[in-house]
């Protein structure tokens, strides 16, 4: 296997699509290598020019690797894209995408080349051009790389482990089938006389009987679930209480009230209807004011005479 070096200088760009509508662009190149499984994608990145706009400078050099036989089979491309870096998010300007073999068939052996392309745009216009200079190495001879075929399993064994070619060629020119014939004496040798299972053991040989009365003690009695009642009491409802009835005291109230009062009225009656017959005030009626407006009643004292004189 053959490999070479490629020597890369990304130099400048000009006239490129201005994707910033206010400032001027920040712009930064990333250089890929594709086709080349060995080595797998190559890709570098230049560093940021800022305030650029739409003419940056890089002056970059880069280095990639490649394999001789994928260059011949033009296998091989160098992409190089141009990216405006942006606070909200990077935006494509353009690339430029270049055949390896194209390259390699235009190369000077011994000095840089200088060389530009156009620049196309993510929508493949084409605005701008990009300039830069390269050289190839010489080719240098590596070991190829031992690639195991995609799904197909590897088959390795231990050291020291007997190797059984001989071994099948001796058995399939021996007999038509795969496998030997069996040696005399072959095989698995007899067991020895007394080999085997050992015979039942004598009687009584083993746990010996239980005792008579060797068991679990008997439940007493009241031992278990405790008998019905036993634990919290049931849960008693609460009768709503009942309102007393204030009507019948009320009413008995009002019943002696009125005996006591009819009492009273019929004293007041009587004493009212002897006036002052029989003489008792000297037939001029009575001179002075009735005892009953003067003395009421209920503050009369007790040695006055309601019905006749003081």
């Amino acid at each position: 296997m053959e490999q070479r070096t490629l020597e890369l200088e990304l130099v400048s760009a000009k006239d490129l699509k201005d994707v910033n509508l206010i400032s001027k662009m920040d712009v930064y190149a990333v250089v890929s290598l594709d086709g080349d499984a060995y080595n797998g994608k190559q890709k570098t990145k230049t560093k940021l020019v800022p305030n650029c706009g739409t003419n940056p400078t890089f002056n970059f050099p880069m280095r990639f690797t490649l394999d001789d036989s994928l260059t011949q089979q033009n296998r091989l491309s160098l992409e190089v894209k141009l990216v405006c870096e942006r606070s909200l998010g990077d935006k494509d300007i353009g690339s430029v995408q270049v055949p390896v073999k194209e390259l390699f068939d235009s190369a000077d052996p011994k000095n840089m080349k200088f060389i530009s392309y156009q620049v196309r745009r993510p929508s493949n216009r084409p605005k701008g051009e990009l300039s830069f200079s390269y050289k190839f190495g010489e080719k240098v001879a590596v070991p190829a790389p031992e690639v195991a075929k995609k799904g197909e399993p590897v088959t390795a064994y231990p050291v020291g482990a007997p190797s059984y070619g001989a071994y099948a060629q001796q058995a399939t020119s021996s007999s038509g089938s795969g496998y030997p014939p069996p040696q005399p004496g072959y095989g698995y040798p007899p067991p020895p006389p007394g080999a085997g299972y050992p015979e039942a053991p004598p009687p009584g040989y083993g746990y010996p009987p239980p005792q008579p009365g060797y068991a679990y003690p008997p439940q007493q009695p009241g031992y278990g679930y405790p008998p019905p009642g036993y634990g919290y009491p049931p849960v008693q409802q609460q009768q709503p209480e009942k309102k007393k009835n204030k009507f019948g005291m009320g009413l008995g109230a009002g019943l002696l009230g009125g005996v006591l009062g009819g009492m009273l009225i019929g004293d007041m009656v009587s004493d009212g209807g002897g006036g002052c017959g029989g003489g008792g005030c000297g037939g001029g009626g009575c001179g002075g004011p009735d005892i009953k407006e003067a003395w009421p009643l209920a503050t009369a004292p007790s040695n006055v005479n309601l019905q006749g004189n003081w």
